[in-house]
């Protein structure tokens, strides 16, 4: 099969042949080639009719990488030792049944909206890959077997609704968690097919734009040279590959693949410079708030999972991993700059959605590869603890102002109804509609099914 590997994409919005498409580009910079989107649209069009009742529900998975204390944010034990405790209040939300840290006041009035689970542990090494794994994809990776994240597997048996990609990641793929393993963020043995969508841009920047998106006057020398080279490599095969096989399948996917990167619709869903500055200054003029924001405007666009990083690593930047020396962060730095700038990010998600009558279809779930030691170490921090932790989740059916699950006096290890990530993952599933019992096509056209033997939703969630 031809294979073309484009440094990016570009637009024209008419007048381009098969061949002018190949020379400005291909979708390689995404991860996506035209056969690919083919392999997309045939499935699509297999599955697409199935559970037409939730067919129009959405995900937005907030990934809190680095791990949040349990402690110091939503499972507070203000009765424990200070050690244990740690230095903030509890404060009362708008749910009798709940409370939490005072670091997150915006979160406190939407608890109604709410429901908090704070019995998640899991088995794995308690290194940020592992978890990452497990709580994007319901599976620690074993034996060469790279599991697809929960967003490939709606690609897979959804497809797209719009021209815009059924599943997109922002800002960009996780980086280095220090394990040296794959994070989850793919197709997996899916394929590239349904590996997804990377923004690879901050959206908070004033130059903000979408790199794979750009108009053809945009997209710089550099790119139109390397193009050119393409286009020379291709001339030397193109003759020979138009009496091939795969020509047809080329041909088949063409405009499915063009409609993608050409069509106003996806540049106007990208496009933050649409919204009011009332609003984009709502969502907090950082790298989160203005994620959060464009995940709102994708969602209601068409795109059916939207996976937000909060962070992109755990080293060098201030971040939930509150070790407290650096390069990690400390007690004080979650308090003072991650809090806030979380808190309003995703109160103004909750909110936007409620106001415009998406919240009953959008699943807004937070998750975190594992939690926090419930004893602050010398360093004032922090370290790392798979055996509890507190998720929680809004919005797709989800009822709110709810707590499932209990941790001990000391928030260290689960005390009721424990649960682990593929239950989790189970629980995006069952919102979007999906059976845990149904049957992806696994590593060499074995069987996999989307859930381990006994996993279930969290059916408390929703009734």
């Amino acid at each position: 099969m031809l294979s073309l590997t484009g440094s990016g994409t570009t637009h024209t919005c008419d007048g381009v042949s098969r061949r002018d498409f190949m020379q400005v580009g291909t979708l390689g910079a995404i991860g996506l080639s035209m056969a690919d989107i083919s392999a997309i649209e045939a499935r699509a069009a297999e599955t697409g009719t199935q559970r037409r009742g939730q067919d129009d529900r959405a995900c937005i998975m907030i990934f809190n990488l680095g791990a949040p204390s349990q402690l110091d944010t939503f499972d507070p034990k203000p009765d424990a030792p200070r050690e244990i405790r740690g230095p903030f209040q509890p404060i009362a939300t708008k749910s009798p049944e709940i409370q939490i840290s005072e670091i997150f006041p915006k979160h406190a009035e939407l608890a109604d909206h709410i429901s908090f689970v704070r019995s998640c542990n899991h088995g794995a090494p308690a290194v940020h890959d592992a978890g990452w794994q497990m709580m994007q994809t319901g599976r620690f990776f074993t034996g060469g077997v790279n599991t697809p994240h929960a967003g490939s597997v709606t690609a897979y048996l959804r497809g797209r609704k719009t021209d815009l990609p059924p599943f997109v990641v922002l800002p960009e793929l996780m980086g280095s968690g220090g394990g040296n393993m794959p994070n989850g963020q793919s197709g997996g043995f899916l394929g590239k097919a349904y590996d997804p969508f990377a923004l690879n841009a901050d959206p908070s920047k004033p130059d903000f734009t979408v790199p794979d998106l750009l108009p053809p006057k945009q997209i710089g020398e550099a790119r139109l040279q390397r193009r050119q080279k393409l286009r020379e490599v291709v001339d030397q095969t193109i003759s020979g590959f138009e009496k091939s096989e795969n020509a047809q399948l080329i041909d088949s996917s063409f405009q499915s693949a063009f409609r993608i990167i050409s069509s106003p619709h996806a540049r106007q869903a990208f496009d933050l410079s649409k919204e009011p500055s009332s609003v984009r200054e709502r969502y907090g003029m950082n790298r989160f708030g203005q994620c959060c924001l464009l995940a709102r405007r994708l969602v209601e666009a068409g795109v059916r999972f939207v996976t937000i990083n909060t962070f992109l690593t755990v080293f060098n930047e201030v971040t939930w991993d509150i070790h407290g020396t650096l390069p990690f962060t400390s007690i004080e730095g979650m308090k003072n700059i991650v809090a806030p700038m979380y808190d309003q990010g995703y109160s103004a998600l909750i909110e936007d959605l409620v106001q415009r009558g998406l919240i009953g279809n959008t699943l807004v779930c937070n998750l975190a590869e594992f939690g926090r030691t419930p004893r602050v170490n010398p360093a004032g921090g922090r370290d790392h603890w798979p055996q509890c932790w507190t998720v929680y989740f809004a919005g797709g059916g989800v009822k709110g102002g709810r707590v499932i699950g209990r941790s001990d006096p000391v928030g260290g290890y689960p005390a009721e109804r424990p649960v682990t990530p593929p239950d989790i993952v189970a629980t995006i599933f069952h919102s979007l509609g999906f059976n845990v019992e149904d049957i992806l096509p696994g590593p060499a056209g074995r069987p996999f099914p989307l859930a381990d033997s006994g996993t279930k939703p969290i059916l408390e969630l929703f009734t």
